[in-house]
């Protein structure tokens, strides 16, 4: 028994640790890049129409090297908004980081009672899928929406083509992660059956 509250001791010592690194790197950084405060990131990735040109002195044989529908936005002196645009989806990401990471928090609190069966942590792990699910499919709308507003009306923008696309992982990790609260939800209920059998 006491070794389990060690673990969850850690446990919470882990995450309390991820969370904290997630509000620096995932909020705090891109917040200052915001303001100034800080050099912040003025490039990003994107998608263009044409293939990007290789050196003509790449030799050929049994080895190619193609280009790629990828390359990247730089903008040299961003103004605010720019900076903006550039952090809304760092921001993004990282307050739904956040959100799990505390969720995830509050779970472990609950392996101190030995209980993790409780409808508090069903409920959490509802959430943590949704914000899996939202990461999916949110997150690369507010990546090519911010892309989009940042090239409009430059001479750039007939390049790029307005790029959305859903990857199908965080669809599929959000569906497990809420089979696994409807799992927290029977046992709470289970617990709860058989407590007033005793």
């Amino acid at each position: 028994m006491q070794a389990r509250r060690g673990g969850g001791r850690l446990l919470e010592v882990v995450l309390g640790l991820a969370l904290a690194l997630a509000g620096l790197f995932g909020v705090l950084l891109p917040l200052l890049g915001v303001t100034g405060a800080i050099d912040s990131s003025r490039a990003r990735d994107v998608t263009i129409e044409a293939v990007t040109r290789l050196p003509a002195s790449v030799p050929s044989g049994p080895v190619t090297l193609r280009g790629t529908h990828r390359a990247e936005l730089a903008l040299t002196h961003p103004n605010v908004q720019q900076r903006i645009l550039l952090a809304l989806p760092d921001l993004f990401y990282g307050a739904l980081l956040i959100l799990v990471l505390a969720l995830l928090l509050r779970m472990a609190r609950t392996l101190r009672a030995s209980d993790v069966f409780v409808p508090e942590n069903a409920r959490r792990l509802q959430v943590i899928a949704a914000a899996i699910v939202a990461a999916g499919v949110l997150g690369p709308a507010v990546d090519a929406i911010t892309t989009h507003l940042l090239i409009s009306g430059t001479a750039v923008s007939p390049a790029m083509p307005f790029a959305y696309t859903v990857s199908a992982a965080p669809l599929l990790l959000g569906l497990l992660v809420a089979a696994l609260a409807e799992v927290f939800r029977q046992g709470t209920r289970l617990r709860e059956d058989t407590e007033g059998l005793v």
